[in-house]
């Protein structure tokens, strides 16, 4: 499956991040997007088949997942993030939250 290193995203990149609710608030990349995984099927639409897509979960699994579906379903240019938020914080990539603390993976 096609991944790419934290350190290779840019801006450029339509950032899909597939975590839950709770783990989206405490910490994410300022402009991704967030769908969670559960509700993929039914917002397939917010995903674009026009530009790189990189999904992202915490450490990979969920969204590695997500890319496969993705890729199997008509997504060309569609990656998996090696690593996910952990390797995205690991290499001190910023990150934004929405709950008044300081931005964290959980």
């Amino acid at each position: 499956m096609p991944s790419v290193a934290a350190t290779d995203v840019t801006d450029d990149d339509f950032l899909l991040d597939v975590r839950d609710d709770d783990e989206w608030l405490a910490g994410h990349v300022q402009g991704a997007h967030h769908v969670p995984m559960t509700e993929l099927l039914a917002r397939l639409d917010e995903v674009p088949q026009d530009r790189d897509v990189v999904v992202v979960c915490k450490v990979g699994g969920r969204s590695a997942q997500v890319t496969a579906y993705l890729a199997a379903n008509g997504w060309d240019r569609v990656r998996n993030l090696d690593g996910g938020m952990l390797a995205w914080v690991g290499v001190g990539r910023p990150m934004v939250s929405e709950d008044g603390h300081a931005a964290r993976v959980i």
